[in-house]
């Protein structure tokens, strides 16, 4: 059985009222139209809050890729120019954005999982490959990557060194997941995500990575409360394809799903 992981803690202020949520952006500038999106959604949000759920990057080598002029500054200046307050947890493709980058922008570091405590409710959240117990691979992958040994190594390499292995490192993945039905890489352990509810006395679970937006039930917990897997929309706005969307939470516990067109 796998092991139920230290949920980090995130306290609302009282002044938030509602709370989007995003994932799996995946930004980069040969997709200009996600980004211009992305930004427009950022700079019309009337939420009190935005949770960025990981993979806001299709890749980030380093917070020494974010110099003046390049694409990763011009999402800082978007971040710099959302009047919520902000909140960042890493993903897969974006393990390694830093604390420094995250202060600069006035962004929340939240560990992944993290408990938030809303307005009288209790949900978990986590970007979600955590919860994708059957890819073997990848969660051995997953470990390597996230040690500091591994990191230290990484940023020590020259920029463009870093930023020609990350380009390898998509590919690999891309030609991967071309070859492999998805459920068997980014099928989320059911079983696994009601265990995280009841050891975090929680009743929704929201996360992305999957690529696969829906609502989960599963089941209900001692006291009789439903319990629920949300799972977030990535976004792609370029190519002739528009895949885009916005959880919002509100304080009475309402979630809605929001195209971020008439935001």
């Amino acid at each position: 059985m796998t092991t139920v992981p230290r949920f980090g803690v995130l306290t609302a202020p009282e002044h938030w009222r509602t709370v989007d949520f995003i994932s799996d952006l995946h930004l980069k500038p040969e997709e200009p139209h996600t980004f211009e999106a992305w930004a427009r959604t950022m700079r019309a949000t009337r939420a009190d809050a935005v949770v960025i759920l990981g993979d806001l990057f299709e890749a980030w080598v380093g917070d020494d890729a974010a110099a003046p002029g390049s694409f990763e500054h011009r999402c800082g200046e978007v971040l710099d120019a959302c009047r919520a307050d902000l909140a960042f947890m890493r993903g897969n493709r974006d393990f390694l954005v830093g604390a420094g980058f995250l202060a600069r922008h006035g962004v929340r570091d939240l560990a992944d999982p993290t408990v938030l405590a809303f307005a009288g409710h209790r949900l978990v959240l986590t970007h979600g490959d955590l919860l994708c117990t059957g890819d073997v691979p990848y969660q051995q992958f997953r470990a390597q990557v996230r040690g500091d040994e591994w990191q230290r190594a990484f940023l020590a390499r020259p920029l463009p060194e870093r930023q020609a292995i990350a380009q390898q490192m998509r590919q690999h993945s891309e030609a991967r997941h071309a070859a492999t039905a998805p459920a068997d890489y980014a099928h989320a352990d059911a079983a696994l995500a009601r265990r995280w509810l009841l050891a975090a006395d929680a009743t929704t679970l929201i996360h992305g990575h999957t690529h696969q937006p829906a609502d989960h039930p599963l089941g209900r917990d001692e006291a009789g409360r439903a319990l629920t897997q949300v799972v977030l929309s990535d976004w792609h706005v370029d190519g002739g394809t528009r895949r885009a969307q916005v959880l919002r939470l509100s304080s009475s516990g309402t979630l809605e799903r929001i195209d971020p067109g008439p935001i």
